[in-house]
């Protein structure tokens, strides 16, 4: 579920049902072998704790990514005779704490069985020995390899996504066609597209917020390692300090810096606006031509699934054309969880072929097992053309030490805030730095 991948966490109001066992105990005096004594014997109810963050701003609006987690949290339960209790993050509830503050506070006290992890709290906890290695499940063996490395840290398989989330740029074609314009691969050719936009009027030809725009750097940083044929070498040259990551996000910042400079985004607006509240209206009305979002954005009337001009979503630029970028998020089950068995059950079932694809075909997304394929919308075309060829780089990966997309996205957001790049390159190196001691 990608929205909850976003840190702008929603309102909803979940209630979590309990069973109460009560005997009832009569007897008759004087009698030494009391008759009336009628014993209730009730099994206890078999409960697995669930802890996940809200998607919906209108509670009473359709949630498809939920009601697709709804459908295989159902199978599990009807399978095994279990009942999943949602423990659910509001932001309400939590004041200023972020859904990943409070996804570590909770496993670090054992206070749930299953976690919707983002990949930085994934990280964090995996190499803290709190999250079981799910390894030795059954749908783990039909995980794409990138879903299994992505998601191991220390060894041990963390985590299991039920879908693979995808970043992209969507983009209103009919503008790009009114000014004669391709759609760009390069970030050459992106700046030229941008300004011709804003030569034609087009005030911020890039619709950002605080969350995405590391989306850019990923593309620019990690195109080569991914997809140069030395994955394996370069990021054990990363964790043994013999490469900085600044080298590798420096062209990224640089990159984003020149389109701050040139007005093309808005680092003001950007620095305090949440993802897609802000960009979206300008968006649909024609106004911006080039917004990014997650790949379910594509298919959510509430988000951009529903546009009155022709929309394609297309990867981020990049020395090897659209690049799309993949974070990786996915369940985990804590190490010292209470209902451990019933807990490893119910993620085997929810990330199973058979539930895959029912969530697969329900939201329309990119499934994490090698075996299920499903349709897209037309608009993504592009952006799955370029995923089935293998042509993508992570925006999170496990087996970095360094964590990459809660960090980066960070460390972009004291670019907007006024930060030179410089500045922003010397945080990745003391970061780096921290893990070498």
């Amino acid at each position: 579920m990608q929205m909850w991948k976003e840190k702008s966490i929603c309102k909803r109001t979940v209630a979590c049902l309990t069973g109460l066992a009560i005997f009832l105990l009569t007897s008759c005096a004087g009698s030494e072998d009391p008759k009336n004594l009628l014993p209730q014997e009730t099994e206890a109810e078999r409960i697995v704790n669930l802890f996940s963050p809200m998607e919906k701003i209108d509670p009473d609006a359709e949630n498809v990514a939920r009601n697709a987690s709804d459908l295989t949290i159902m199978m599990a339960e009807e399978e095994l005779e279990v009942t999943v209790a949602y423990k659910t993050y509001t932001a309400e509830n939590y004041e200023d704490k972020t859904y990943d503050d409070v996804v570590l506070e909770r496993a670090r006290n054992d206070m749930d069985d299953l976690y919707l992890l983002n990949p930085d709290t994934l990280l964090v906890l995996g190499a803290e020995g709190k999250l079981m290695d799910l390894s030795g499940l059954e749908s783990a063996k039909n995980l794409r390899e990138i879903i299994r490395i992505a998601n191991t840290v220390d060894g041990k398989l963390v985590a299991i996504p039920q879908e693979v989330v995808a970043y992209g740029l969507f983009v209103n074609v009919d503008m790009f066609k009114q000014y004669d314009l391709s759609l760009p691969h390069t970030p050459e050719e992106f700046l030229e597209c941008c300004r011709v936009f804003k030569e034609n009027g087009i005030e911020t030809p890039v619709g950002a917020n605080r969350w995405w725009l590391e989306t850019f750097v990923f593309a620019q940083a990690y195109a080569d390692l991914y997809n140069g044929g030395n994955t394996e070498a370069e990021i054990a040259a990363l964790n043994s300090g013999e490469a900085r990551y600044s080298d590798y996000m420096r062209p990224g910042f640089e990159f984003l810096q020149e389109l701050i400079d040139r007005g093309y985004i808005d680092a003001q607006k950007a620095l305090v606006s949440e993802a897609i509240e802000v960009e979206r209206p300008d968006f649909l009305a024609g106004k911006t031509p080039i917004v990014m979002a997650y790949w379910g954005a594509a298919n959510t009337e509430t988000a951009y699934g529903k546009t009155d001009f022709e929309m394609q979503v297309i990867g981020f630029p990049s020395s090897r054309g659209q690049m799309p970028v993949m974070p990786m998020t996915g369940f985990g089950i804590g190490s010292n969880a209470e209902h451990a068995e019933d807990a490893l059950r119910v993620l085997d079932i929810i990330t199973s072929d058979k539930a895959l694809q029912v969530y697969a075909e329900t939201n329309r997304v990119i499934s994490p097992s090698k075996n299920v394929k499903v349709d897209c919308v037309p608009s993504l075309q592009p952006l799955n053309d370029r995923i089935e060829e293998g042509i993508y780089v992570l925006g999170s990966n496990a087996g970095m030490k360094v964590e990459q997309w809660g960090n980066t996205c960070l460390i972009v957001r004291q670019l907007l805030g006024g930060a030179t790049v410089d500045e922003c390159m010397a945080a990745f190196d003391q970061l780096q730095n921290a893990t070498l001691e």
